[in-house]
């Protein structure tokens, strides 16, 4: 049973040397000249005004953890949207189990305004 796995760790070791040599070769024979002009950012050539270190506030950051938490579920639903006709009762009381906690999460965010821009 393990040995058909083999081929996948075998490509999986393969890859993992090839990034590292690429890397390990590129980085031999890059430049090693740093000046002041590349190391600034790039603003569509325009000279950068201001600190542009800034932090971003962590609503973004928060906003994108939801995306990707819904953005999951909607993943979740079309595989199952595409074989539901196959699995019978069972399996959509477990999607209906599965919508109603995710659904019960949102309806959560929403009473504590973590969706809201104040």
């Amino acid at each position: 049973m393990i040995a058909g796995y083999i081929p996948i760790l075998i490509m999986i070791v393969l890859a993992v040397l090839l990034a590292a040599v690429l890397l390990l070769v590129s980085h031999a024979l890059g430049p090693k000249r740093y000046e002041k002009r590349k190391l600034t950012p790039y603003e569509c050539g325009i000279p950068p005004v201001g600190d542009t270190r800034g932090r971003f506030s962590a609503r973004y950051y928060l906003i994108a953890a939801l995306f990707i938490l819904f953005d999951v579920e909607i993943a979740f639903l079309f595989a199952w949207a595409v074989i539901f006709k196959e699995l019978g009762l069972l399996a959509f009381i477990e999607v209906l189990v599965f919508l109603i906690i995710i659904l019960g999460g949102y309806f959560y965010l929403l009473k504590k305004e973590a969706l809201e821009w104040d």
